[in-house]
């Protein structure tokens, strides 16, 4: 595994709109109906992610919830943070 560089960051970030680079993570903010809306993602992306052995940072604010990935073993973002994006995307849905 091996940390991406800005240039491989920005063309993966192209295919999942409103995911930004900020230092060395990605980040996204959902907006969710409910509180107990954003529970149910939280939970989803907690067992996905538990599953592929890789764990994001959760910040819930009542409907809203912001998701930022980095991987610390490479001290930025890696394929592993890209794929979990992907993952949150459709769990989120």
């Amino acid at each position: 595994m091996k940390k991406l560089t800005d240039a491989e960051i920005r063309s993966e970030l192209e295919k999942l709109p409103g995911w930004r680079k900020q230092g060395e993570a990605i980040t996204k903010t959902f907006e969710l109906p409910s509180f107990t809306r954003a529970i149910e993602v939280v939970n989803a992306v907690a067992k996905h992610a538990n599953s592929v052995d890789h764990h994001p940072d959760m910040l819930i604010q009542y409907s809203k919830l912001t998701f930022t990935l980095n991987t610390h073993d490479v001290g930025g973002v890696s394929d592993k943070d890209i794929e979990l994006a992907k993952a949150v995307e459709k769990l989120a849905k």
